[in-house]
């Protein structure tokens, strides 16, 4: 057996990076990295395996391993001198990659290679690797001549500058907001953690009183549970106007930026001979073409809208009778929701933090992975680290290393919101033969510790620690050596999500939960009256949750479907909204300003994803359901080919090899609680 290393070289060291020399550093990799691949074409007269491919993925890991710490240290420590060393280098990589797209003699090299004698005795990943490369040279324009391969490189410049702006605005505008409250009885109805949360951030701004900021663990306690419609209204507007002209300050508006963004997406993918951008989306995914896409999306709306109309109705009733309410305004929704959850099952997320403390999490999400899958996880306590919450954790199975990842469980200043997992290490052969292996990055923006209790979790924040270790698992327990399509490589992106959404089932099952619960003070499992309410509040709103996913999904696909010159970005979300929307946003409401799924991420027209990976994440679960959600024949099967194989299988095989035949929306539909 080949040995696979840890070496000094296997973890970046976040606190060499020089910000200063970046830009040089970068600029000298890139020279050597295009010798290196000109001399590679020019010596490969009969391509092989190893006389292409190892050499040509040895320079793209080299280049990963110098960006990979830089592009995490923008997102979670953002300063001014490392973003604009981050910008000035952008133009740069895109140009490479650009130039790289669209190197014909390369790329006649692999066609070459992919026709020899020799590739009939390479394996299923090397095929599927050369197949998905010489795909993606078609997709990357190797064709174009003259003005077009010309136009083409400015358009891909120009759309990385614009997505990285649009994330820093949408950064900006949400720090630039922030709101000082000295008088206690404004805060009425908030709990005890958001109080001492907003006091904690006020002291370490040294002022008196409580600090709110648009930061989620920051905002969503006061639309949830603040009494103060005042204080929930001037909170919505801020958030629902970040980076927009409707709202805060103007530079960080992002209109012209999408305006900007479509435009250009549309003509590079008429350039390459799609009629929109979302076909050429479509293009690396499960989905056949755009209008499938479409016709799915309309039929989970069609089937869920009766089960929304019903959650809004029970809203609106349950505000005028109890409140006496006549008019639900956006800011009310989340506040009445919560006390409808509370009357209805008298139970709130607040009501079992002090049950879902950070480290019993940890050890029961490691529990569940480690029962499914047989591995085993431990902390490493000595490692190059930016932030002194980071952890760092290796997996083993068999008593071998199989991968590491880093955690950056907390929301604080200078980090992006939201929730992710990123590669830092793809796991791939060496041309010694050796075996690299794989890390992640997973970061979430939970509420971090307050004075000296541990992080106490929501149970939402529990369930999005578990999606994003799907994602982990995906890339670290793959067993591909082929760089190109090991762990979420070469995955159809609306395949992607299914081990994330997938892990997110045990949340909810009192077996699993045994091990992920257990009270801060005294240890104590969550008491089995709080566990009925909490599972018989599962599918709370789940028509209006499932409505507002499905909302967000057409928007973005038809904005890149119908795209037109001039169109009107405002006008496409208003008339999706008119379709399958039950509540209808305030005016002012610009969501599509700090969409940075779509904008700034990699899910241009492919939202839709979420729901596409779910029906296949909902069904997958549903074959633990009928074996035992433990058990570990079913756990292997699942490790063994959804997770194992990567990207080097279409993802429609190995969920029919996983199942045993198609995928079904009706399991999906059942766990939603809406009947088929």
């Amino acid at each position: 057996m080949s040995q696979s290393v840890w070496d000094a070289t296997s973890l970046p060291n976040f606190t060499d990076v020089d910000v200063a020399n970046i830009e040089a550093d970068l600029e000298k990799l890139l020279k050597h990295n295009q010798s290196a691949i000109d001399a590679c074409v020019s010596e490969n007269t009969h391509p092989t395996w190893e006389s292409l491919v190892l050499p040509l993925d040895q320079l793209h890991d080299d280049l990963n391993n110098f960006w990979s710490p830089i592009g995490h240290l923008n997102s979670v420590k953002n300063t001014p001198e490392l973003r604009a060393a981050y910008n000035a280098c952008l133009p740069k990589l895109t140009q490479f990659y650009t130039d790289l797209g669209q190197n014909k003699a390369l790329y006649q090299a692999y066609k070459n290679l992919a026709e020899s004698e020799a590739a009939k005795e390479l394996n299923q990943a090397q095929t599927e690797a050369l197949t998905q490369t010489i795909r993606d040279f078609e997709l990357s324009g190797v064709g174009l001549e003259g003005d077009a391969k010309k136009r083409y490189g400015e358009i891909s410049q120009r759309l990385s500058e614009l997505g990285s702006q649009f994330g820093e605005n949408v950064l900006d505008a949400t720090q630039a907001w922030s709101k000082l409250i000295t008088d206690e009885s404004e805060l009425s109805g908030l709990p005890e953690s958001a109080l001492a949360q907003a006091k904690q951030m006020a002291e370490a701004k040294e002022k008196d009183g409580w600090l709110f900021t648009l930061d989620f663990p920051s905002y969503m306690p006061v639309m949830s549970y603040a009494d103060n419609a005042e204080l929930r209204e001037e909170m919505y507007r801020a958030f629902a106007t970040r980076a927009s002209d409707q709202g805060g300050d103007i530079k960080f508006n992002n209109a012209p930026l999408i305006d900007e963004i479509l435009q250009l997406r549309h003509e590079m993918a008429q350039i390459l001979g799609f009629d929109n951008y979302a076909e050429l989306s479509v293009a690396t995914k499960m989905a056949d073409n755009g209008q499938q896409v479409i016709d799915f999306l309309d039929d989970l709306a069609k089937k869920s809208k009766n089960s929304a109309e019903q959650d809004l109705a029970q809203l609106t009733a349950f505000a005028k009778d109890e409140n006496g309410v006549e008019k639900l305004n956006a800011w009310d929704m989340t506040y009445y929701a919560e006390k409808l959850r509370q009357h209805k099952y008298s139970i709130s997320q607040e009501e079992l933090r002090p049950y879902f403390p950070m480290n019993k999490v940890l050890s029961g999400l490691f529990h569940v992975a480690q029962t499914l899958f047989g591995v085993d996880i431990r902390e490493e306590k000595d490692f190059d680290s930016y932030n002194k919450d980071l952890q760092l954790f290796t997996i083993s199975k068999d008593g071998e290393d199989v991968s590491r990842f880093y955690l950056d469980p907390y929301a604080r200043e200078a980090k992006r919101g939201g929730a992710w997992m990123d590669s830092c290490r793809t796991r791939r052969r060496l041309s010694d033969n050796r075996l690299q292996l794989p890390i992640a990055y997973l970061v979430c923006n939970f509420t971090p510790p307050i004075g000296d209790k541990p992080a106490l979790l929501t149970h939402d924040e529990v369930t999005t620690l578990f999606h994003e270790f799907g994602h982990g698992l995906h890339h670290m327990l793959t067993q591909v050596d082929v760089s190109s399509v090991s762990g979420i490589n070469g995955v159809a992106w609306d395949a992607v999500e299914l081990p994330s959404q997938f892990m997110e089932n045990w949340c909810y099952e009192p077996e699993a939960l045994a091990h992920i619960a257990g009270h801060y003070e005294t240890g104590e499992a969550l008491p089995q009256d709080l566990l009925d309410k909490m599972l018989a509040a599962k599918n709370f709103q789940s028509g209006m949750q499932m409505m507002r996913q499905l909302e967000f999904s057409l928007f973005d696909f038809r904005l890149h479907m119908e795209y037109q010159k001039g169109i009107s970005v405002q006008s496409v979300i208003d008339d999706v909204r008119s379709k399958v929307a039950v509540t209808t946003p305030p005016e002012f409401n610009r969501f599509q300003n700090s969409f940075s799924h779509i904008f700034a991420g990699g899910y241009a027209a492919g939202y839709y994803s979420y729901k596409w990976a779910e029906v296949l994440s909902a069904d997958a679960f549903s074959k633990f359901e009928e074996d035992g959600i433990f058990n570990k024949d079913t756990g292997a099967r699942f490790r063994d080919t959804i997770l194992a194989n990567g990207g080097s299988r279409p993802a429609a095989d190995l969920f029919a090899e996983f199942r045993g035949r198609e995928p079904s929306t009706d399991a999906l539909l059942r766990h939603s609680g809406i009947a088929a």
